[in-house]
């Protein structure tokens, strides 16, 4: 079988797809821990980085880009395989970001309807759904933890 990266595109982005539906649509599912919340698709798309990342290096275009200026990075994403590692990463870490922010809400209490814009912004575009998540943590406080405020007594 001839892996393409095209292939391997079109392998990795179900993966994360179906990680942010069971996130967003299933939250308390069993499956989803198992698949989603332990970590199990975050780890097989940075498996799939690793051996991405590590051919790349190994391979003819090692010596092509680099990470020290914007020119250096363009270059390094000319390559359909560092291209598709680089979108790997992407899924990966914006996964892995959607699970911590919904293992901390429920840990905080926040309801699942204010999560979900978070989520879809952090699916969408990342860091903006981080910025939504951490105003949302910020600002949310459930009603059980507000304390009460004391009476003076007279």
């Amino acid at each position: 079988m001839f892996l393409s990266p095209d292939l391997l595109f079109s392998l990795a982005n179900p993966i994360a797809l179906l990680g942010w539906a069971l996130l967003v649509l299933a939250p308390r599912w069993r499956g989803t821990h198992r698949l989603v919340l332990s970590g199990a698709f975050p780890l097989v798309l940075a498996g799939a980085y690793a051996l991405l990342i590590g051919s790349h290096y190994l391979g003819p275009h090692a010596t092509e880009g680099g990470f020290g200026s914007l020119r250096e990075v363009a270059a390094l994403f000319r390559s359909p395989w560092a291209l598709l590692a680089g979108w790997v990463h992407y899924l990966c870490f914006d996964l892995s970001l959607g699970i911590w922010e919904s293992l901390d809400a429920r840990r905080r209490g926040v309801p699942h309807l204010l999560l979900v814009p978070c989520l879809l912004l952090t699916f969408l575009f990342g860091p903006v759904g981080l910025l939504l998540y951490a105003l949302v943590r910020r600002f949310y406080a459930p009603v059980s933890a507000v304390t009460p405020v004391a009476s003076v007594p007279s």
